[in-house]
């Protein structure tokens, strides 16, 4: 059941500049890395691989992070942007980790296995459509193959609808610390509107169990914009989340692309999603509710408690940003498995295949199942380090980024950094002769911010979705 009780609901325009989220919020990317993979290229020749991960494997190499895309659904969410598998075979994804198993074997060959892993992540689709059995499965399979370091954090999404405490065991069994629950809405007209049926009791019940097994935090995700949601209902699903006592929230905003996700044209952009002046709206009034909760804006879509390990982060200056969001893991090798899955080293980023066809047949050829990525320029690393900062410190120091890139900053970037200048006059941003700071009417538009230092950015629908 929805709660009965009166949303704490804080009018957004005192919470957040409003209308300079509406002047300056347009299509962009969330620069979860830099270049975006819109930039992306098939010419695998250009990428050198081989020559890559051998760089990446030098002698002082640091810290590995590991992904696994685990795309299997039982059903279609139809706003769900993912790269998801939908079957309620649940052999498929026995079969999937015989296929995973052989890539994971590959690039154990070329890579140091003594390297630390420091992060594990299992994303999806749906990670806990596996059975128990096949998680214990895909568990041995990353013991066996990398040095999991002491404390290394290991976190898993879950679908409440679809997960259960046996599943909740192998997963603590395996080494999973750290979980993530898809919620997205609790209006049970919005679940309907969005083809996912979800009572509360579902998302209490999964929280007990992991809790109850020992999980050091737990994440909700939550989605602005969707089919028939108002500011006050949001406000009723926020009231409803913080019961449950999360230790972070995601709160993101829809993205309606259609011409990637086909599914989306299901809703009636006029009739049932809501207008840009909703969105801003439901924005103001999350934000509000969770910084008045004592939740940290980690930044962009992301909040945490004070003691959280990513606020900590954001407070020592250590924060990092990378396929996944926000996370505490600055300095690793991402070495990513399964379809469609993105992989990100000093000097490279390569996507596999999103098929599962064509994934497979790689992997049967003997091949590291790449379908497109992209080697980074000099300048392009430069570049990388620069809107990292602005995304994760809110700040760009002139000293410390000429002491890391190896120049004078402000030289360098003398012309980027008078195209602030209209940011600073409308307040989003504070310059002086040796920092530039973002401000709080800033933080909502960092991408923003961070556009004005990228020249691979190109304007239009088809390439990202709506800031806010």
């Amino acid at each position: 059941m929805i709660s009965t009780a009166e949303p704490n609901v804080a009018p957004a325009s005192a919470l957040l500049a409003l209308d300079l989220i509406r002047k300056y919020s347009v299509p962009g990317p969330r620069y979860t890395s830099y270049p975006p993979a819109t930039q992306f290229s098939d010419d695998l020749s250009a990428l050198r691989l081989e020559e890559a991960i051998a760089e990446d494997n030098r002698p002082d190499a640091g810290p590995v992070s590991l992904y696994f895309h685990l795309p299997f659904c039982e059903t279609h969410c139809w706003f769900c942007g993912c790269n998801t598998v939908i079957t309620q075979r649940r052999g498929a994804a026995a079969e999937y980790l015989d296929d995973l198993a052989q890539e994971i074997r590959l690039t154990a060959a070329m890579i140091d296995r003594r390297r630390p892993v420091t992060q594990v992540h299992l994303g999806g689709g749906t990670p806990t459509f596996l059975t128990p059995d096949d998680l214990r499965h895909l568990g041995g399979l990353v013991h066996e193959t990398f040095t999991l370091a002491p404390g290394a954090e290991f976190s898993v999404e879950i679908d409440p609808r679809r997960v259960t405490e046996e599943h909740v065991s192998a997963l603590r069994a395996m080494g999973v610390n750290r979980a993530s629950l898809g919620v997205q809405d609790t209006d049970p007209a919005v679940q309907l509107a969005i083809h996912r049926r979800q009572p509360l009791e579902m998302n209490r019940r999964a929280f007990a169990w992991l809790r109850a097994a020992g999980f050091g935090s737990i994440n909700v995700d939550l989605i602005f914009g969707l089919p028939l949601q108002t500011a006050e209902g949001f406000a009723r699903t926020i009231d409803d989340v913080l019961a449950l006592q999360p230790d972070r929230l995601s709160v993101f905003s829809y993205a309606h692309v259609p011409w990637i996700k086909p599914a989306q044209r299901i809703f009636d952009q006029r009739a049932q999603l809501p207008s840009l002046e909703d969105k801003l709206a439901m924005f103001g009034t999350a934000h509000g509710m969770l910084t008045s909760a004592g939740f940290v804006d980690i930044g962009l879509d992301h909040f945490a408690r004070p003691n959280d390990a990513l606020a900590v982060a954001q407070r020592a200056g250590t924060l990092h940003r990378n396929f996944q969001g926000y996370t505490t893991q600055a300095g690793a090798s991402l070495y990513a498995f399964g379809i469609s899955s993105i992989s990100a080293t000093e000097t490279t980023y390569r996507q596999n295949h999103k098929g599962l066809a064509e994934w497979r047949a790689a992997l049967a050829a003997g091949k590291l199942p790449v379908e497109r990525g992209l080697r980074l320029s000099p300048e392009d690393r430069r570049r990388r380090v620069i809107i990292m900062r602005l995304m994760c410190d809110r700040r760009l120091d002139h000293t410390a980024l000429s002491r890391e890139l190896g120049l004078d900053f402000a030289q360098a970037y003398a012309k980027e950094l008078a195209g602030l200048e209209d940011l600073r006059a409308d307040g989003l941003v504070r310059r002086a002769p040796d920092r530039v700071e973002v401000t709080p009417a800033g933080i909502p538009l960092l991408r923003v911010i961070a556009m004005r230092f990228d020249p691979s950015f190109t304007t239009g629908p088809h390439r990202h979705a709506q800031a806010i």
